[in-house]
């Protein structure tokens, strides 16, 4: 360390400046993006019919996509070591945001929808006749009443 702590955050963000650092940030924020990739793919395949959890989760991809895009980005064309620090910061602090504060009340409303509707299933077809759909009581009048049993006097 030659300069100063502050100095540093004007080079540029290479692996000749930051040999020690540079290549686990690049690494880490390429794996970082494919597992964000990975996770939203293989969640939302699984929770397509529950529409909150598809949107905090694409919420998450979109967010982690810019953030280590970025990171990417500034490494490939030599930003300033600056940008580094700042973008990683504000883009964990947008996901752990998204995941622990945004999405929480959102998703307590829809399991409490979810629990309303099983209750509702669960009463309704408790009953194991309840999905077996009774047969009409057939009304008879008294003038049909009346004929017929004069009908059945004459075969007599």
């Amino acid at each position: 360390m030659n300069l100063l702590p502050w100095d540093y955050l004007f080079l540029s963000f290479n692996s000749k400046n930051f040999h020690d650092i540079f290549m686990p940030i690049v690494a880490s924020s390429v794996i970082w993006l494919l597992l964000l990739i990975v996770l939203y793919n293989v969640r939302t395949r699984r929770l397509r019919n529950h529409a909150p959890y598809v949107d905090m989760y694409e919420w998450l991809l979109w967010t982690g996509l810019i953030t280590f895009s970025l990171v990417i980005i500034y490494a490939i064309f030599v930003f300033d070591f600056f940008f580094v620090p700042v973008t990683i910061a504000i883009g964990l602090g947008t996901l752990v945001w998204i995941r622990f504060i945004r999405f929480p009340p959102i998703l307590a409303v829809y399991a409490t929808k979810l629990a309303k509707q099983r209750y509702y299933s669960r009463t309704k077809f408790a009953h194991p006749e309840s999905t077996i759909r009774s047969k009409p009581a057939r009304r008879t009048t008294a003038k049909q009443t009346r004929t017929a049993s004069k009908r059945s006097r004459k075969r007599r």
